[in-house]
């Protein structure tokens, strides 16, 4: 795997929506981490909100930006723990069309040799949804380093070589 170079980058538009009970914006150090990451990667943040544990709010907040041509790809994160409030993978399941297992799958692969066992408790989650990508990532600082360092970043970018998800965009809404 590698980024060939002698293609031109193609920037994507992002959404970031941080999943809190406990956190305001001014107070959300994962979702800095990730619009920092996604800036300087060269794409564009081109809206971020924070919403409380409420499945209803998260599924309404998902399908506007479903809804909206300008957002290519929407991350979430937080809320996809066990407990009684961590509803994103319920939100995000009412909303896609498509699920794409594997990368709720990598992202445990991933954290397994840095938090070991304690990663089966992670539902990071992704899919497919009016030609928008959708991706649920733990709110930790750690956890989104690691999905955006060691998946996003090479996933999102149309130069990943064998493939990326950047490159099927265009064809995502194919029936």
């Amino acid at each position: 795997m590698s980024i060939d170079t002698s293609r031109p980058f193609r920037p994507l538009r992002l959404a970031l929506l941080t999943v809190s009970d406990t956190r305001t914006l001014a107070e959300d150090q994962s979702g800095d981490i990730l619009e920092a990451r996604i800036r300087e990667a060269g794409h564009e943040l081109v809206a971020r909100e924070l919403l409380r544990d409420d499945v209803a709010a998260i599924e309404a907040k998902l399908r506007a930006w479903i809804a909206e041509p300008v957002v290519e790809v929407v991350i979430v994160t937080g809320g996809t723990g066990v407990t009684g409030r961590d509803v994103t993978p319920e939100a995000m399941k009412a909303v896609w069309e498509k699920e794409i297992p594997g990368f709720g799958e990598l992202f445990r692969w991933i954290s397994f040799p840095k938090i070991g066992t304690s990663t089966i408790q992670s539902r990071a989650c992704a899919g497919v949804a009016n030609g928008t990508y959708l991706f649920a990532v733990p709110g930790s600082r750690n956890a989104v380093k690691d999905a955006w360092d060691e998946i996003l970043v090479l996933q999102l970018d149309n130069r990943h070589r064998p493939c990326n998800f950047a490159e099927l965009i265009p064809r995502l809404r194919e029936s």
